[in-house]
């Protein structure tokens, strides 16, 4: 028999009651209309001092915050309750799995199972990349033992971090509807605008190859040289039939439908070119690491009261135009139907450059205040921002 959204909710909440039996409680993906306090939470319990407790991880796409708490079903129910699609709460012998449909309708699976618990309070941080991944020596990141050169210690952090933020986002948009489950026949198209090296894009590609979702990577870069370097390098690995590199000017590639767009510190208008494409090309999920913005600051020259205070200083001035710069990116991509928020990449102590912004296809309207910020904000200012200038033709009907 059918049970309700509630119902299931409470069933959920008495099943991680039991602490003896539970396994873990996973919290993902977002409810139409609704914003979750995190992007995804895990639950699991654990053993303190001779007392079962529950540890609350929350991954903002960011970083993971944890602390421990005694049950509360209070507590719980709100948790369970604050937005989240996807619900699976695991115990030692079964599990059930509850998924919010976009019309509020509760999918609710039952399963049996036969798995132990692990109450270890501290676990070491796992990571996501073996360091002794072939692609991790090709590209010059670990010797050829396997260990992670000392001089690319913030390199393999970077790609390490930058995959702790494309994980969820991506689960986040394939639970939601945004991306289609990737298969064979349609693998998950992603793109790497300005790649360089192709640190990030090797490791995407492995990285989801490795847990078995299918993909096709392309990456794009003005210089032949890196072409023929990674093409290279993706063919001693074998994988040339999945990830492939081009030669060409961002602005210049011509666009196709893909389901995830990144672009890491492309400089200055490379980076607007990147959103571009991104938009252009049907982008679901866009993750651009902006470098430089040099193009915002030149325009900087009737400054509105009171922000003078700031400008008359020169490193401000260059601080508050990048600040500017990314905050008019992000409105931009909420004006043309993606949910958008600007976050730390990585430490400040890693790279200067450690803001990412973050955008996920949704199509919804926006507001009439999202559209009037924008406006008065290039009006205020006097700046007509390139990217704005690229996008005029959308961005006409506001």
């Amino acid at each position: 028999m059918a049970i309700s959204l509630a119902e299931g909710l409470m069933e959920s909440v008495g099943r991680i009651a039991n602490l003896e039996n539970l396994i873990r409680v996973v919290l993902s993906g977002a409810r139409k209309n609704m914003v979750p306090p995190a992007e995804r939470i895990d639950i699991r319990p654990v053993l303190i001092k001779e007392k079962l407790m529950l540890q609350i991880a929350s991954n903002d796409g960011r970083a993971v915050t944890t602390k421990n708490i005694d049950f509360d079903s209070t507590v719980i129910s709100e948790l369970l309750d604050s937005g989240f699609a996807n619900i699976l709460v695991e115990s030692t012998d079964s599990a059930i799995s509850i998924r919010v449909t976009k019309k509020g309708e509760a999918q609710i699976h039952y399963e049996k199972v036969n798995k132990t618990q692990d109450l270890a309070h501290d676990r070491k941080k796992e990571r996501l990349l073996d360091s002794a991944d072939p692609y991790l020596i090709e590209v010059g990141i670990s010797d050829i033992h396997g260990q992670v050169k000392p001089s690319r210690q913030d390199k393999y952090r970077q790609v390490e971090e930058f995959l702790r933020i494309l994980v969820p986002a991506l689960d986040s948009a394939i639970s939601a509807g945004q991306i289609n489950s990737p298969t064979i026949e349609s693998p998950l198209e992603i793109v790497d605008l300005g790649c360089g090296n192709a640190y990030l894009t090797f490791a995407t590609h492995q990285y989801l190859m490795n847990k078995g979702i299918p993909v096709h990577v392309t990456g794009i870069d003005i210089r032949e040289q890196a072409r023929e370097r990674n093409s290279q390098i993706a063919k001693k690995l074998g994988i040339e039939k999945s990830i492939e590199f081009k030669a060409d000017e961002i602005a210049r590639v011509g666009g196709s439908q893909v389901d995830i767009a990144i672009a890491l510190h492309a400089c200055d208008t490379a980076t607007d070119d990147a959103i571009v494409w991104a938009i252009s090309s049907g982008a679901k999920l866009i993750l651009i690491a902006p470098c430089c913005q040099n193009n915002l600051h030149s325009q900087l020259k009737d400054i509105p009261d009171p922000w003078s205070v700031v400008t008359k200083h020169g490193i401000l001035k260059e601080r508050l135009a990048d600040i500017l710069t990314d905050a008019i990116r992000a409105q931009i991509l909420r004006l043309l139907g993606y949910r958008t928020d600007v976050i730390e990449f990585i430490g400040g102590e890693h790279t200067p450059k450690n803001l990412m912004i973050r955008a996920t296809k949704t199509d919804s309207i926006p507001s009439a205040v999202d559209v009037s910020t924008y406006k008065s904000l290039l009006a205020d200012w006097k700046i007509t921002p390139y990217l704005t200038q690229k996008l005029s033709v959308l961005l006409a009907k506001f």
